[in-house]
């Protein structure tokens, strides 16, 4: 006899911090259109902890690392825009 079990989708709650993390990764964007680097950054390393967060919700230990090295460059260079220590151009 053929029985079926149903069980609980994780993903099927209706906002989960991937989709936080998405909406304030359109925030950034937007910023980023509007010249305000600086707030973008900020906004974009908020999204970063949303996505760290779902990572480590489903367990995915190397997508918390990957995710956690993005955040750290990201934030380097933030640092770097802001002290003026980042070339302005793409020739150097």
């Amino acid at each position: 006899m053929l029985t079926l079990h149903f069980t609980k989708n994780k993903g099927s709650k209706l906002i989960s911090f991937a989709v936080i993390g998405g909406l304030f990764l359109n925030i950034g964007a937007y910023l980023t259109f509007r010249g305000k680097i600086y707030e973008a950054v900020a906004v974009y390393l908020v999204a970063d902890v949303c996505w760290i967060v779902m990572a480590w919700e489903r367990d995915d230990i190397f997508g918390v690392v990957s995710i956690i090295i993005g955040v750290v460059f990201g934030f380097l260079a933030f640092v770097k825009m802001k002290t003026g220590k980042m070339n302005k151009n793409l020739d150097n």
